[in-house]
């Protein structure tokens, strides 16, 4: 494909990736061989490029009002790859195409799939967001890439541009996340790992401000409610932002004297800010849980403890929830979270197996998280028997657990 993303290496990508085609994108459709769950069969499916209008950024929210895109966005119309597949797992054999990446493992989950090459990992926010943290401790040495917002940090994966996208799903002070959930319905990548992250805030200022010269502090809204005790000792009037780095830098690029921001000590060092005060978090036990994703899914293994979660949907009755969750319950596999999305007369364009995102009505969603590695018998067999009654079920992932803050 003919597409070239021009960027500074510290330029946030923007909300809408977009691409120039070129005379060899309308060619006949290329054939990858898929190997399925069933070895004795093999599927040929085609991968077809077509042209998509810009929508303009409809997909986008509000908050991108607030900042500058880091680079405009043309109208040109934007590449997009449609594989159609059966609706199965399916592993892409590598050596059809050199361009495919290998199906990761559970023990290649953390390893660049470009030999020789720095995994580009993408994160939302600015530099010094706790998210970049979160992705450095997922993926070592990686290229971290700040991403706008969250949507484009999903479509970055999809559309090649970066390798993985490491993402909050839910901190245990503020709860879950509920913006990804609903991406996660929505797009087709796969969870191949978490990471936990202790979040430390900091009250950050210009030098040669003190405390007693701040009126008011920036910041992410969920960090301010973190910090409410400190804050309402000294004062200040809260004012949010879109992120924690972001109000750190614009602390600093407008050089404030009155306003400072709550944000990491790496925020400090990068905006040349000074510490007025560190772990100002009313509760020490502060951690966010993210998400590692990636394009294809690892294969899950028995070797260590696992995590799988699913999303699934249910007919309104009495006890249908119960049903739902006795499939675990008999099976003695522990649920490690449940999440209600009521959708009732909204239309969700859901991701299926096939990468096809079909309008569906759901009268609510669930979102599962459970103690069993997809290759474990028990999981299997409890999935068939909710499949029996679910209206909708999809496997988001099935993935190491991060046990480095247990």
């Amino acid at each position: 494909m003919g597409s070239t993303v021009v960027r500074s290496p510290l330029s946030p990508l923007a909300g809408k990736i977009t691409g120039n085609p070129s005379p060899s994108d309308h060619k006949s459709p290329i054939f990858i061989r898929i190997r399925q769950l069933y070895p004795n069969h093999r599927v040929v499916a085609p991968v077809f490029a077509t042209l998509l209008e810009d929508r303009g950024g409809k997909d986008n929210n509000n908050n991108n009002n607030n900042h500058s895109s880091g680079g405009k966005i043309n109208n040109t119309p934007s590449l997009e790859l449609r594989t159609i597949l059966e609706e199965t797992a399916l592993e892409v054999s590598p050596r059809d195409s050199p361009l495919l990446p290998k199906p990761l493992s559970s023990s290649r989950s953390s390893v660049s799939v470009h030999e020789g090459s720095r995994l580009r990992v993408a994160y939302q926010g600015v530099r010094g967001a706790y998210s970049e943290s979160a992705a450095d401790k997922a993926y070592p040495n990686c290229e971290a890439v700040p991403c706008e917002q969250f949507d484009t940090a999903f479509e970055a994966v999809e559309s090649w541009i970066v390798d993985r996208a490491v993402l909050p799903i839910e901190n245990s002070l503020g709860g879950s996340i509920h913006r990804n959930y609903d991406l996660l319905l929505r797009h087709s990548l796969h969870i191949v790992g978490e990471v936990k992250l202790a979040v430390r805030h900091c009250l950050l200022a210009n030098h040669g401000v003190k405390v007693q010269d701040l009126t008011r502090v920036l910041s992410h809204p969920q960090a301010l409610a973190q910090c409410e005790n400190t804050l309402t000792k000294l004062g200040l009037v809260r004012e949010a932002m879109d992120d924690t780095a972001g109000a750190a830098k614009f602390v600093a690029s407008n050089k404030l004297k009155d306003a400072g921001a709550v944000a990491s000590a790496a925020a400090a060092t990068i905006y040349d800010l000074n510490i007025l005060a560190k772990d100002i978090q009313d509760e020490c036990d502060n951690v966010t849980r993210f998400l590692m994703l990636a394009r294809e899914p690892i294969i899950p293994g028995i070797e260590k403890p696992f995590k799988t979660s699913i999303v699934f949907s249910l007919e309104e009755g009495p006890g249908i929830l119960f049903n739902a969750l006795s499939c675990f319950a008999m099976r003695q596999i522990n649920l490690t979270k449940i999440e209600s999305r009521p959708l009732r007369n909204h239309l969700v364009r859901a991701s299926d197996f096939c990468n096809n995102r079909v309008p569906r009505y759901f009268d609510s969603i669930f979102y599962v998280d459970f103690e069993a590695s997809m290759a474990d018998q028990r999981a299997q067999n409890a999935l068939r028997n909710l499949k029996e009654f679910a209206t909708f079920l999809r496997v988001l992932g099935s993935y190491p657990v991060d046990t480095t803050m247990i």
